[in-house]
C-alpha cells in the first residue's frame, strides 16, 4: 500500500520513467517508485511537471497538492474518473435521501465532538471534556440543535484559550489551516477514487463550494490536527511544523483493536459511510479511532 508523502521544496522538474517519479535538480536526480507513494505536495513554485507524469500521478490516484507562494496549500490535481462504475456511484449519491443523509451527519458529528473530547481530556482539561460529552449526547437526527457549533465553542475556548478566534492572523492559525488543508486533500483522494462527486455534501450544501461533501466526512478528523497545532505551532509556524502537517496521512492512530496509519483509517471511515449512505451499513455502526 502507498504510504509515502512526498514533499519537493526546491525548484526543480519531475517527470515519469519505467514507474518512478523522477526528481531533477541541478547537481542531484531522485527517484520514486509510484506504488510507495500516497501524495505529493509541491511547496515551491518553480516546480516543472511533465504531462506523461500527471497521467501516472492519475492512474495510481495520487494526490498532489499544490501550494502558492506562501506555502499554504492551494489545489489539488485528481483523476477525472476515480472509478470504473463512476456513473453509477454519481446516480446513488444523488438519490440519497434526507433521512439517510441526517442520520449519517448525526454519527459524524456525534465522532467529532467524542474526539474533541478526547484531546481535552488528553490536555488535562476534564471540565470541558465533560462538557463536550453532554453535548455528544444531545446530537440529533441532522443535528437540527446545532450541538456541532455549541462544542466547536467550547473546546477551542478550553484548548487553545478564551480570547483565541478563528479570525486572528496567527501561527497556530496558519497551522490549522495549513493541517486542515492537508486532511481535506487526503479525503478528496478517497471520495473521488470511489467514484463520487466532492461537491455534493450531505451537510454542507455551499454553492461556492468545490468539496462539500469532502467537508462532511473530514470533521471527525480535525482534532488530528488540532493536537499538532497545540504541540508545536503555539508561536511559531515553519517549514518543520509544514512538514510535519502535511505527513499527517501517516500518523498512527488506534483503530478496531489495531494501530494504522491515518490515511487507512481516513479510507475506511470513507467507505463505512458511503455503505451507511447506500443502506447496507447501520449509521450507528460507523466506527471512530483513537490518537496515540
Amino acid at each position: 500500500m502507498a504510504f509515502r508523502t512526498i514533499f519537493i521544496e526546491s525548484q526543480c522538474r519531475c517527470g515519469y520513467q519505467g514507474g518512478y517519479l523522477v526528481v531533477r535538480k541541478t547537481d542531484d536526480t531522485k527517484k520514486i517508485h509510484l506504488s510507495e507513494i500516497s501524495s505529493i505536495i509541491l511547496q515551491n513554485t518553480q516546480v516543472y511537471l511533465s504531462a506523461y507524469l500527471l497521467v501516472e500521478l492519475a492512474k495510481c490516484k495520487i494526490s498532489l497538492v499544490v501550494a502558492d507562494e506562501k506555502c499554504n496549500p492551494i489545489g489539488q490535481y485528481l483523476p477525472l474518473y476515480g472509478a470504473h462504475n463512476a456513473s453509477k456511484r454519481v446516480a446513488e449519491q444523488l438519490a440519497w435521501g434526507e433521512p439517510i443523509k441526517k442520520r449519517v451527519w448525526q454519527q459524524v458529528v456525534k465522532e467529532k465532538i467524542r474526539q474533541q473530547a478526547r484531546l481535552l481530556e488528553e490536555k488535562d482539561l476534564p471540565e470541558a471534556a465533560k462538557s463536550l460529552y453532554a453535548c455528544r449526547d444531545e446530537v440529533k437526527s441532522g443535528d437540527t440543535t446545532n450541538r456541532e457549533a455549541r462544542a466547536a465553542r467550547v473546546y477551542f475556548a478550553a484548548l487553545f484559550g478564551r480570547d483565541f478566534s478563528r479570525d486572528d492572523n496567527t501561527p497556530l492559525n496558519a497551522a490549522l489551516n495549513y493541517g486542515y488543508a492537508v486532511l481535506l486533500s487526503m479525503v478528496n483522494r478517497e471520495v473521488v477514487s470511489r467514484g463520487y462527486l466532492t461537491q455534493c455534501g450531505v451537510c454542507h450544501r455551499n454553492e461556492y463550494n468545490q468539496f462539500n461533501f469532502s467537508c462532511d466526512l473530514m470533521e471527525p478528523f480535525r482534532p488530528v490536527v488540532d493536537r499538532l497545532a497545540f504541540d508545536y505551532a503555539q508561536e511559531l509556524f515553519d517549514q518543520d511544523v509544514r512538514r510535519l502537517l502535511g505527513d499527517l496521512g501517516n500518523r498512527v492512530v488506534s483503530y478496531k483493536g489495531g494501530s494504522y496509519r491515518l490515511h487507512s483509517v481516513v479510507s475506511l471511515f470513507v467507505q463505512d459511510c458511503l455503505a451507511a449512505l447506500n443502506k447496507s451499513l447501520a449509521p450507528s455502526e460507523i466506527e471512530g479511532f483513537e490518537q496515540l
